[in-house]
């Protein structure tokens, strides 16, 4: 029994042993039927032997591709409406039978005479081939409106060359007063006609005078050559002198061809 003046030894306690955990890297191991059940439905499963497909290659070892498909255009139907003048109702009603066969047969569109409105609607449909015959038809109707003949008209559409320029009389000369007007217009027209037919045989156009606007139908070098032969005579040159251009024109173009 030790002294009670000993010095008392702290009492060890007993180490308690804790394990030591490792660090190690995270590994999943799972098994085949887990990994079956756990795969996304609607991932692509990875081609087959079977599947895989080689690319064509022709002797010189160069790809061959299969022929491209047409792929169906979707288009948006598209409408215009031509305003028709008064003065032009009666001949539209008359050859009505001859206008609406070229737009439906050749442009594939739809049309409609709107009388109580005094226009042409013109439409689009599923049948139109090209997006260019809708306006190639109101050109069309325009040209009849301003008062070209119908075999002239038609020409805008199996042609593409061909154009429609307008102008006023009185842009060229703005001092034109009522007896000075009629008296240009008339120079322009010449008697019965024979000025304006000279100058449309000359230029291979055709003109149409309607009150004070001046309507030219043709290619566009040859618009140039017409209208410079009608300002001439709006400026008051005399008609003489005009035809003497023309057949210098005329004569150059047989050289030309």
């Amino acid at each position: 029994m030790p002294a009670p003046t000993a010095l008392r030894q702290p009492v060890e306690a007993p180490t308690a042993q804790i394990p030591i955990q490792i660090e190690q890297e995270d590994e999943l191991i799972l098994d085949v039927n887990e990994a079956a059940n756990l795969t996304d439905p609607s991932a692509a499963a990875p081609p087959s032997a079977d599947q895989d497909v080689q690319m064509a290659v022709d002797e010189e070892g160069r790809p061959r591709f299969a022929p491209g498909q047409d792929v169906q255009i979707i288009r948006r139907a598209e409408t215009r409406k031509i305003g028709i003048p008064p003065n032009r109702m009666s001949a539209l009603k008359a050859n009505w039978t001859k206008i609406y066969p070229p737009l439906v047969e050749h442009c594939k569109l739809q049309v409609r005479m709107n009388i109580k409105e005094k226009r042409v609607e013109l439409r689009s449909s599923r049948h139109t081939t090209t997006p260019e015959s809708l306006q190639m038809g109101a050109d069309f109707v325009s040209a009849f409106a301003m008062g070209f003949d119908i075999d002239d008209a038609i020409a805008l559409l199996r042609l593409d060359s061909l154009y429609i320029q307008s102008f006023d009389v009185k842009d060229v000369r703005q001092t034109l007063g009522p007896d000075a007007l009629g008296r240009a217009i008339g120079r322009i027209a010449g008697k019965d006609g024979k000025t304006k037919f000279a100058i449309e045989n000359a230029t291979k156009t055709r003109i149409v005078l309607a009150g004070s606007r001046v309507h030219i139908l043709g290619a566009f070098e040859n618009i140039g050559m017409a209208r410079e032969s009608v300002v001439s005579l709006i400026l008051g040159h005399q008609p003489g002198k005009v035809y003497n251009n023309l057949r210098i024109i005329a004569s150059r173009q047989k050289e030309r061809f």
